[in-house]
Formats: C-alpha cells, sequence, structure tokens
C-alpha cells in the first residue's frame, strides 16, 4: 500500500526537498507518494514546518504523526488541535553546523580575534590569551545539540560545564542542574553558549539577576532561542562592561528591526539565525527513518513531550 507523505511547509522549501525527500523514503524501503496536495484525510505522515499554513490538525484523520523540519518546536507544540505524535528534527547536519558555528565563535571569543581584526592599523600590541586549560565554557541546555557541542569544546581542552533543568550525564562535562546548578554554572560561565529549548520555565534565563552572577567580562553566545535573554537587561550588562561581548543569532522578533539596539551596539555581534540550518540531504534521512518505523510499528525517534515542550 502506498503511503501519503504531506510536505507542510512554505511552497519555496519544496523544490529544495522534493527529490531528497522522495529518495531518502525510496531508500528506506518505503512505496510512498510525496506531495504538498492531498485531502488531509488521505494523508499518512505530515513533514512539517511551524510556519506552514497549516494550522489544524483535526482533518487529518488517518495521519500518524507530525515529522517536525526544524529542531524547535516552540511553534507547534501548543497547538490545541495536534493530537498527534510530532517528532522533532534531530539529524546528523543540523547537529554538525551547531558545532562548527559554536566553536568558531567560542575559539573568536576565547583567543580574542576581534582585537586583531577590528584593531587600528600600526598598532603592535602583543597580549596571548589563556590556553583553553584555563578557560571555562558553560553550555546552558543539555538536549542533542547543546551535548554535541559541550563535547567537542572539551576536545579543544576547555573547561566545559553544562547544567540542564534535569540532571544528565556527558563524558568529559561537568554536569550541573536545577536551581542550585543553576547558580553554580553561572558564577562559571566566562562563556556562556545558549541552547536551552524556548519554554515557559527557560524564558529570560539569563536576567539582570543572573547576569549578575556571571563572572566579569563573561561573554555570551546565544544560538539557541531569543526568548532566553532579557533585552534590556543584556544591554545594561553590555553598557556597564560586565558581559563583554554577545554574539547573537537568535532574537524574539526576526528578522531583527532595522531599529533594535543590538545592531548598533560595539559589544554585539548579530548573525541572522544561521547556526544550525535544516539540510535536506540530511534532515531527509531522519524523516525517512521515522516513517519506516511508523510502518514497522516501532516507537519514533525524538518525540516531543507536550508537558515539557520539548
Amino acid at each position: 500500500m502506498t503511503v501519503n507523505v504531506f510536505f507542510a511547509a512554505k511552497a519555496e522549501r519544496w523544490p529544495h526537498y522534493e527529490m531528497p525527500l522522495k529518495d531518502a523514503i525510496k531508500s528506506a524501503g518505503i512505496d510512498a507518494d510525496v506531495s504538498t496536495d492531498f485531502a488531509p484525510d488521505q494523508v499518512d505522515y505530515i513533514v512539517y514546518a511551524p510556519n506552514s499554513d497549516v494550522q489544524d490538525f483535526a482533518p487529518f484523520t488517518r495521519a500518524k504523526a507530525v515529522l517536525n523540519l526544524w529542531a524547535g518546536v516552540e511553534g507547534i507544540v501548543g497547538n490545541k488541535t495536534l493530537t498527534l505524535p510530532l517528532a522533532r528534527m534531530v539529524d546528523s547536519g543540523l547537529t554538525q553546523g551547531m558545532i562548527e558555528w559554536v566553536c568558531g565563535h567560542v575559539m573568536r571569543h576565547h583567543l580574542g580575534m576581534d582585537s586583531h581584526i577590528k584593531g587600528d592599523a600600526g598598532v603592535w600590541a602583543p597580549s596571548a590569551p589563556p590556553l583553553s586549560w584555563d578557560r571555562n565554557v558553560v553550555v546552558f541546555g543539555l538536549g542533542e545539540l547543546g551535548t554535541a557541542c559541550a563535547q567537542a569544546l572539551a576536545q579543544f581542552g576547555f573547561n566545559v560545564s553544562g547544567w540542564s533543568r534535569s540532571a544528565k550525564s556527558v563524558q568529559g562535562v561537568d554536569c550541573l542542574h536545577g536551581p542550585d546548578g543553576l547558580n553554580d554554572a553561572l558564577a562559571r560561565a566566562e562563556i556562556a553558549v545558549l541552547l536551552l529549548p524556548d519554554t515557559p520555565a527557560t524564558t529570560n534565563t539569563l536576567n539582570a539577576k543572573t547576569l549578575a552572577q556571571m563572572p566579569a567580562g563573561a561573554v555570551i553566545i546565544n544560538p539557541g532561542r531569543g526568548p532566553l535573554i532579557d533585552d534590556d537587561a543584556l544591554l545594561a550588562a553590555l553598557d556597564t562592561g560586565h558581559i563583554s561581548h554577545a554574539t547573537l543569532d537568535t532574537f524574539r522578533v526576526e528578522p531583527l528591526p532595522k531599529d533594535h539596539p543590538y545592531w548598533a551596539h560595539p559589544s554585539v555581534t548579530v548573525t541572522p539565525h544561521i547556526a544550525a540550518e535544516t539540510r535536506p540531504k540530511y534532515s531527509s534521512l531522519t524523516i525517512a527513518e521515522n516513517i519506516r518505523r511508523g510502518e514497522a510499528g516501532e516507537p519514533f525517534l525524538h518525540l516531543v513531550d507536550p508537558s515539557l515542550g520539548y
């Protein structure tokens, strides 16, 4: 029997996904029709982007799962019409992209590269950075991406800690959790990498109080979610110099408005949400595997817990 796979995302994404999805699903041994046009009651799986026009899942009476194209699910997890299993996107390409972006910016700040790249011509001011062995880096959030980044940073020799709401164990990483662990993590965070999910419990994780707990001159790197940071509090901490720099890839409003203070602040680097892109070549493999599992009656991978929001 042919399996109907409905691609529910912005129309401009379909040309990029059509052949990778069809090839991956075929390679998984599934006879499937993959299309952007099905009657809802004929759909078996929904490949979904939260900015899709599809917001009511009630008509999809035959569907077995919603397979998210994004790592983040905050745009769909609260949908009251969604009673189907929801799987978030975890794929090797997305993870590798995040590792490369995070490690690149951690090394940039650790080595003080900006002072040379942006320094005054003709000024010879030698100043060697500390070795990675003497630098504390804290990754806030130890999900798939946070764990991968923490382990990659540990390979450089950094003293890497990780914080999560619940207890985790990651080889090579000093794992902290809960409110007490958060205080310890903040006190260590000479370089902080934010990779927490966007939930009510994580909103404004970095605020005036928690920023003040960080070491003087700390650096913040946020490739996670914009609402993790209280923007006004961060700008105030940057103005005093308590936080020396913030490299930000995600924001509450995207694209970041042209009049936002982040653009003009000398201690802020804005990147346009590029830290971890979902690449069709790799994400299609994850989707195909979950469809194979669904057809074989096996558990889906990367299922979201609606009570937690991730």
